[in-house]
């Protein structure tokens, strides 16, 4: 049995390259999974292009991984060798710092992040901690499965924990990674739902996907009343601007994706008179990957992905960065 696996790894900013590692052992409260599938993330940048505070290369990205448990380290309960199991941006929590203590791991100060503080998904192996780990639901695939990890998760807690409710309008702006996701979520949640998307064709696709009106977006909101929640999801900050005019009194701008360091300009009238608010959504916790995952099954809410082989992860990786990705492109392995 070979004792290396292929990995492709940021040497230096910009620079990903195709390398083999030697197969480790997990330590106590970790596993090591066989990577099947992993999404590539525009959060990914912060690794490739050295962005993340603190970072050290070489460093192997990926932070959406599914695959299964080849071993397991000594103290890990729940889990077992041969089943399948997944990974996100939050690989884990401390447990001891304060916020650990009062529950909120999303928040835990010393969160280790896959790809970042770790070798990620881009590679045939992964070492993880088992605090970080969702079980995977029979009938998602592999490469179904992934980016729900991220950006399933990121647009299904922001709509789950608003103040919005079923029955009322729910916008998402930004009919892409996140997005097409979002509209999916919105409408199996039983939202009204509008998508804010730019060309014809993106707006024809968002009706598919389940928005009820996809139009001028503050125009179209207002004729309704206006929104109780706008899910921004599109990396701009500029675009987000204007929402604050689509919301309907005590209304919600959550801003679930970002693009720079560009800030969002507020206009303080729309926030006081109506008391509306600004507010921003991280990805989840363990636990919460598996809620996104179970309701995607449930739902039969899938990604639109395509799939390319782990050796070409470079490549994969600069079209998503040029925003050419429809929707979401998986590395996958054995190919």
């Amino acid at each position: 049995m070979s004792r290396t696996y292929k990995a492709v790894q940021a040497t230096k900013p910009g620079k990903l390259e195709v390398v083999e590692k030697p197969i480790i052992e997990p330590a106590f409260g970790q596993v090591r999974i066989r990577v099947e599938a992993c999404g590539v993330c525009h959060t990914d940048a912060l690794t490739v292009e050295g962005g993340f505070p603190g970072l050290t290369f070489p460093r192997v990205p990926g932070h959406e991984v599914i695959g299964k448990i080849e071993a397991v380290g000594p103290g890990v309960q729940g889990w077992k060798v041969g089943q399948r199991a997944g990974v996100g941006y939050m690989g884990g929590h401390c447990g001891h710092c304060e916020n650990c203590r009062r529950g909120d791991f999303v928040n835990c100060q010393n969160q280790p992040i896959s790809g970042v503080h770790s070798d990620g998904g881009y590679a045939e192996m992964m070492i993880a901690q088992a605090s970080g780990l969702a079980a995977i639901p029979d009938d998602l695939l592999s490469t179904e499965a992934a980016p729900l990890l991220c950006a399933g998760l990121t647009t299904f807690n922001g709509l789950r924990n608003s103040k919005a409710r079923p029955g009322e309008l729910v916008a998402i702006q930004g009919v892409g990674g996140l997005g097409h996701l979002g509209i999916q979520f919105a409408r199996r949640m039983g939202f009204q739902v509008a998508a804010i998307a730019r060309g014809p064709e993106k707006a024809s696709l968002a009706r598919k996907l389940g928005a009820h009106n996809a139009q001028d977006p503050v125009a179209i909101l207002q004729a309704f009343g206006g929104a109780r929640l706008i899910l921004a999801t599109a990396a701009n900050s500029k675009s987000m601007s204007p929402l604050l005019g689509g919301l309907a009194p005590r209304g919600q701008l959550i801003v679930a994706g970002a693009g720079g360091s560009e800030p969002i300009s507020v206009d303080p009238v729309l926030l006081l008179f109506g008391t509306r608010s600004i507010t921003g959504t991280m990805t989840g916790s363990s636990i919460d990957a598996e809620d996104t995952l179970s309701f995607s099954s449930l739902q039969s809410i899938r990604p639109i992905i395509e799939t390319v082989p782990l050796a070409n992860a470079a490549e994969a990786y600069g079209r998503m960065m040029r925003n050419e990705a429809r929707f979401r492109i998986v590395l996958v392995t054995g190919q």
